[in-house]
């Protein structure tokens, strides 16, 4: 009988979580599938993209909600730094509300759309609201749902991209988990200047590895009830602790209280969060430079001696793996796996069912609720 994460799939199945747990476990074989599926659309991306990221005039805005928003902040500066043209994060639900402050008609602008369903309302309403305000506006939809309204509404449409992730990256549970790492990677590597397949093989192998070696003791870390979680991050993995919060807070339906910020910013105010009952995780950055702050920061918290425990994520943490010398928004998706883990087992503990903490649709899977209103109708 499989086993995931210390319980068998029975076990997962009876307590409601085994979408979840198979979600989390199936990502490293999903990264190698989605190396094959861009290996074989390279020159349809290359031909879409044309020299657009080699012009500095040109503006590339990554998008998306929740989840969705926070890939986007992970790879934002990584793309950015590796082209000429402007790269920002800006999610849909800030482009809805304030599109004067992010559009401009004469700018030529690459709107990058990151969505699990693309049935989010706040997804197709960006788009046609980039279509009616930026004149010969292109669109890079990166999804996971062929047959969702994001991907449908560019059917026929030559300013349009459908990058599909791999199918079982649509995630049936109610958090994102394969979704988000599949089109983290899939960004990363689509809007690389030299795409490397092997890469995310060599990711691949480490998450294998990564998932054995962690099991077992982010089950004992999880079998100890705490009332608050903090996750720090410094520069990408600031949005990467962003996700890992959320994380806790969707699966254990708010019942553990979370928090996010950077290594540098935590000192400003937010420390005061910290208390007997707060678990404190830092994902370690491998930038040198950052980690000198990081270290800082975590004696003096293990000096205060206030936080229940304060433990790190990362090549030489607490939970670590060592990893080739790549930059922060490449290693993410690693990291990600023990804090998705993490909640999948504090959900449990709680006597939640993983798959849909919300049964009394409180939260949706896909949002609901929203009226979109035109940006000319006021």
């Amino acid at each position: 009988m499989t086993t995931l994460f210390e319980r068998t799939s029975n076990d997962w199945r009876d307590i409601g979580g085994l979408d979840t747990a198979e979600e989390i476990a199936h990502q490293p074989a999903l990264w190698r599938a989605l190396a094959t599926q861009l290996s074989a659309q390279q020159s349809q991306i290359a031909a879409f993209l044309g020299a657009s990221l080699r012009d500095p005039k040109t503006r590339v805005i990554l998008t998306g909600a929740g989840s969705s928003a926070y890939v986007g902040e992970i790879v934002a500066d990584e793309i950015n730094a590796a082209w000429p043209c402007q790269v920002r994060a800006i999610s849909t639900t800030s482009l809805l509300t304030h599109p004067a402050l992010y559009l401009e008609a004469g700018a030529p602008t690459l709107l990058v759309s990151f969505a699990r369903s693309g049935n989010s309302p706040e997804s197709t309403a960006a788009v046609q609201l980039v279509r009616d305000l930026v004149p010969n506006a292109r669109f890079l939809n990166i999804t996971c749902n062929a047959e969702g309204a994001l991907a449908r509404q560019s059917a026929g449409d030559t300013n349009t991209l459908n990058l599909l992730m791999p199918a079982a990256g649509c995630d049936r549970g109610f958090a994102m988990t394969s979704s988000f790492t599949c089109m983290l990677l899939a960004a990363l590597s689509a809007l690389d200047p030299d795409f490397q397949p092997d890469r995310l093989a060599t990711l691949a192998a480490l998450g294998e590895q990564a998932a054995g070696q962690w099991s077992a003791p982010v089950a004992r870390l999880a079998a100890q009830r705490v009332a608050r979680v903090i996750y720090l991050g410094s520069g990408p993995l600031e949005a990467l602790a962003k996700e890992a919060a959320l994380k806790i807070m969707e699966l254990t339906a708010g019942s553990v209280m979370t928090m996010a910020n950077s290594a540098l910013g935590f000192r400003h105010g937010p420390k005061a969060a910290v208390t007997p009952e707060t678990l404190v995780l830092l994902f370690r950055s491998a930038d040198p430079l950052a980690r000198r702050y990081e270290d800082d920061l975590l004696n003096e918290l293990r000096r205060d001696q206030v936080a229940k425990a304060v433990l790190t994520i990362g090549a030489g943490g607490d939970f670590g793996i060592d990893t080739p010398a790549w930059p922060d928004a490449w290693l993410a998706p690693l990291w990600l796996l023990m804090a998705q883990q993490y909640a999948l087992q504090q959900s449990a503990l709680l006597q939640l069912r993983p798959d849909n903490p919300f049964t009394g649709g409180i939260v949706n899977r896909v949002v609901q609720g929203v009226t979109i209103y035109r940006h000319d109708e006021l």
